[in-house]
């Protein structure tokens, strides 16, 4: 198994702070950075091949390649950790227990962007992990990692905490710097992306913070080492949650590669019933996989063809002898509950697949329910000002086939 890159203390250690994070190597990837060139931050994460962990999985590097092509006086990095997804608590777990990780990652990319503005962007709930960051912050503003002259040289970086609204939406990078700017936190038709003008026609960076946290390890050990964990087109490691479910409930962390099946057995201990796996969701905007995908390693080179991704990794397990309906109705009540409003084509499509599938649910569905559902979502598609039609449309469409016999007895075709 690949050495940890982000957990590197028991699960239910406290807050790691700031003399505990410095003694693990915390903070040396800066101290180098500002002392050196800026472009070095950039091509170790360009050559590290560093994907977003929010759930696009799109190339870190792009983003900061966009920023720093950008003459601007001000530009501004936003850490996002408006996680809102159901099942999924990496972020918060990650916010709260190494805020000093989030910072460091924060100050690398805008060293490297030529940003000198910060943003903690958390929902304005999440009281524990707002608590963490401000601690950290005063740490850090006292030792002079952030603020002006960081570590003494010309870098200045100044980073403060946003509170979002507690809406799945707000979590989209255009909608994070709607809030910011003082809007509803909702999202924005792309092109301009968020590099080119961003928080106030400025270009912006918005990274994940589990994204942002892996890049100090990268600076300090080098693109190559990062490399050699993980697959060739998925390096690193990732965060997974595993649900109450498991006989070991909690976040984990594991290399790209691992095996669902060991992801489950040697992480979560496996399922709490005893009962075999029937179908894995990575996340609730995924595609379902099937028992026969248990040993398939989790990487997004290998669950792409199978219609699916890591997601976010807020892995749900439908167990062998469970009613999937309440399980699909909740996955489409949830996308229509926390759709915008703003795209026409995006209501329509959530709320016709929480139709079709009370009406499954209710035994009232007959042979064709399966048409709407399909007909709608293909109609929809790439039609809405953020990826919302895609997310909801994904474990919908997989179900379809995944959960055929069982959908079409509940509905009486």
């Amino acid at each position: 198994m690949s050495p940890p890159i982000l957990l590197t203390r028991p699960a239910d250690a406290p807050r790691q702070d700031l003399d505990a994070y410095r003694a693990a190597g915390g903070y040396e990837a800066l101290r180098a950075a500002v002392a050196g060139d800026p472009g070095d931050v950039l091509r170790a994460v360009d050559e590290s091949g560093l994907l977003g962990r929010g759930g696009a999985a799109f190339p870190a590097a792009v983003k900061w390649k966009l920023a720093a092509a950008q003459d601007a006086e001000v530009k501004h990095v936003v850490a996002n950790g408006g996680e809102h997804e159901p099942g999924s608590e990496k972020d918060k777990f990650l916010v709260a227990r190494y805020p000093h990780a989030v910072l460091e990652g924060m100050a690398l990319c805008a060293l490297a962007t030529g940003a000198t503005r910060g943003w903690v962007y958390l929902i304005e709930d999440m009281a524990e992990q707002i608590a963490a960051v401000e601690v950290a912050l005063e740490e850090a503003r006292a030792a002079g990692l952030v603020g002006e002259r960081v570590l003494g040289s010309e870098f200045s970086f100044e980073v403060s905490i946003h509170r979002a609204p507690t809406t799945y939406v707000a979590g989209e990078e255009s909608a994070a710097i709607d809030s910011i700017e003082g809007g509803p936190g909702k999202p924005k038709k792309k092109p301009p992306y968020p590099g080119e003008a961003g928080i106030h026609g400025q270009p912006t960076t918005v990274n994940n913070v589990e994204t942002l946290a892996h890049v100090a390890w990268i600076v300090r050990n080098g693109p190559d080492a990062y490399r050699a964990i993980g697959t060739p087109d998925s390096p690193g490691t990732m965060l997974f949650t595993l649900g109450d479910r498991f006989v070991k409930p909690g976040v984990v962390e594991a290399p790209f590669g691992t095996t669902w099946r060991q992801l489950f057995e040697e992480h979560g201990g496996g399922l709490e019933s005893g009962r075999a796996v029937r179908a894995i969701q990575p996340a609730m905007s995924c595609g379902f996989l099937t028992a026969e995908h248990l040993d398939v390693g989790i990487a997004h080179e290998t669950l792409r063809p199978l219609g699916s991704s890591p997601g976010c990794g807020g892995i749900r397990v439908v167990e062998e002898g469970e009613d999937v309906l309440p399980v699909l109705v909740g996955i489409a009540q949830f996308f229509m509950d926390e759709q915008c409003g703003q795209c026409p084509p995006c209501r329509m499509e959530t709320n016709q697949f929480a139709h079709v599938l009370k009406g499954v649910q209710a035994g009232k569905g007959g042979a064709g329910y399966a048409e709407p559902i399909r007909k709608v979502a293909a109609f929809a598609r790439r039609k809405g000002h953020c990826s919302l039609i895609e997310m909801a449309a994904a474990p919908i469409l997989s179900a379809l086939d995944v959960f055929a016999e069982d959908l079409a007895a509940a509905a009486g075709a």
